[in-house]
């Protein structure tokens, strides 16, 4: 059975990881997309294309979606990147959006919930809401890559980040390179 995950994208710079984790599921998962209007914008900046993946798009203003429901079934959600807005809103249960309410239906139905963030530094209102959102059951990842791989390209370092997501996902993958010892 082909898995199912849904994709939220929001409005913090970094909307690389985004372009890498769709490029790995678009094709061998089905994906439902939701891209906030500042990704968007976000995306532009940074010459990134989120409309070109084969995915099932929904307006994040439409909280009348499937993935707004917790009898809609799947195998997790990521929000990548994620910003520290919606960060906040999740972590609160603030649902004003698809992306905040498909967040907000993982965390009550005990879904994986991946918060990829891309910020430094942290402020204390940021470390609260990364634990509150935690204790919520999402699991917090921060856009960190390690170096023991000796990346030479930006691509080495996003997809190291991104092979951790799809991991916890529990999506199959061959992206980055795992660590095999000394």
């Amino acid at each position: 059975m082909e898995k199912e995950f849904v994709i939220g994208v929001t409005g913090a710079s970094g909307i690389i990881y985004a372009q890498r984790l769709l490029e790995n599921l678009c094709g061998s998962a089905v994906v439902h997309l939701i891209i906030s209007e500042q990704a968007e914008k976000i995306a532009e900046i940074e010459g990134v294309r989120l409309r070109d993946f084969d995915a099932l798009y929904s307006e994040n203003s439409d909280l009348a979606a499937e993935i707004a429901s917790g009898s809609f079934r799947h195998d997790g959600m990521a929000v990548v990147p994620c910003s520290m807005k919606s960060l906040a809103a999740i972590s609160s249960g603030f649902s004003d959006t698809l992306i905040t309410r498909a967040a907000d239906v993982c965390l009550k139905e005990r879904r994986k919930c991946i918060l990829l963030l891309r910020e430094m530094p942290f402020s204390r209102i940021h470390l609260k809401n990364m634990l509150d959102a935690d204790e919520a059951g999402a699991m917090i990842m921060v856009a960190s890559p390690p170096f023991y791989h000796k990346p030479r390209t930006i691509d080495d370092l996003v997809d190291m980040v991104v092979a951790r997501v799809l991991d916890h996902l529990g999506a199959e993958h061959s992206t980055g390179t795992r660590w095999r010892g000394e």
